[in-house]
């Protein structure tokens, strides 16, 4: 499958995201970086990452701030500690955040391949 989505009908563009393979999904997966890291790192957003700092600026969670617990690729989605939401047996569960509802505030840089694309090496 081709990256772009020749087709400009919305049934078409929606089916290409949902077929789209795992490493095409990746690139879903970016946020925001805050104001202080776009101007450190001369970008504008990077991909997330489980243990990455964010903070969810829509939604009911709004203004909390926490660490990636688990980035999902099929589903589009991140999970981040502290944001959670009770079921009916009392049981607490993480709550499912689109990666454009979130601003990067703290990234992690354990990995030097990552660290090295950050500063443009």
């Amino acid at each position: 499958m081709a990256n772009r989505v020749s087709s400009g009908q919305p049934r078409k563009q929606r089916k290409a995201r949902i077929d789209a393979p795992l490493h095409v999904r990746q690139k879903y997966l970016h946020a925001r970086l805050e104001k202080k890291l776009a101007d450190k790192y001369k970008l504008r957003s990077v991909q997330i990452r489980k243990g990455d700092t964010v903070k969810v600026l829509r939604g009911d969670f709004r203004g909390r701030e926490g660490k990636v617990a688990k980035v999902n690729l099929k589903g589009e989605s991140i999970e981040v500690d502290g944001v959670t939401v009770h079921k009916a047996d009392g049981s607490e569960v993480a709550r499912p955040i689109h990666p454009s509802n979130v601003i990067l505030t703290k990234l992690e840089l354990k990995d030097k391949l990552r660290t090295s694309k950050l500063e443009g090496e």
